[in-house]
């Protein structure tokens, strides 16, 4: 058995073999039946300009037996991964959680998770940056005894940083009825009272950024890359 390949433009193993232009040639011989492929060279990896994109694909009519489509569009998954939105939250160990001894506890779990540490301190709440970090539920009868409960003792702030570390962050804290708080998260395994939650997490993107501004000072979170960052986003 004899195998012969020729690629370019150079002559096959027959004569009779019409020059494609544009086209690269493969001939293999096996015994005496010719197959012939044909590979266009404008087979190109298209750059996605919008989402609808992503998974399109244009057949296109074949020139012989085994054409490759010169329109064929590849789902590229890093290109949307970039297309994620990277978020801040703030979370807060309350004074319970701090004099419990949970702050490792926790800082684990947000670690384990894969999020962005950028912000830590232990910091006594005043009265004045607690009834402002509340002041939406300023009209809540419960107010006066939040308040008195946050600024019992010190807190630790936290800035997380991530893909969808808002919602992430939620579920891993649990409801704030740490009773209805599902088993494995940070309420329903360590706290048994909404007045004693151990922790306070950001309820939106908008809240995280303000709640960060509000707790720390500028210049204070650090920006840094984690050698561990190619193995947690695409």
């Amino acid at each position: 058995m004899e195998a012969k390949a020729v690629f370019g433009g150079s002559p096959c193993l027959s004569s009779s073999l019409p020059r494609l232009p544009a086209q690269r040639i493969c001939s293999l011989s096996y015994t005496h039946k010719p197959i012939l492929c044909t590979i266009h060279h404008d087979l190109h990896l298209a750059a996605f300009h919008s989402k609808s994109h992503l998974f399109s694909y244009s057949p296109s009519s074949p020139h012989t037996k085994t054409t490759l489509s010169h329109k064929t569009r590849i789902f590229l998954p890093h290109l949307v991964a970039s297309m994620e939105q990277v978020e801040e939250t703030y979370i807060m160990v309350k004074p319970d959680g701090v004099q419990r001894g949970l702050v490792g506890e926790i800082i684990s779990r947000f670690e384990k998770k894969g999020f962005k540490l950028t912000g830590l301190k232990l910091f006594q709440c005043p009265k004045e940056l607690a009834e402002e970090h509340y002041k939406d539920l300023k009209a809540k009868s419960f107010f006066p005894k939040l308040i008195e409960y946050i600024t019992s003792g010190p807190v630790v702030c936290m800035a997380w940083e991530g893909v969808g570390v808002v919602l992430s962050a939620r579920k891993l804290i649990g409801s704030t009825d740490p009773l209805q708080a599902d088993p494995g998260t940070i309420r329903g395994d360590l706290a048994v009272q909404t007045g004693r939650n151990v922790i306070h997490g950001s309820d939106s993107p908008e809240n995280g950024k303000r709640e960060i501004a509000l707790w720390f000072k500028e210049g204070e979170p650090c920006q840094w890359t984690p050698a561990q960052a190619p193995w947690l986003r695409e």
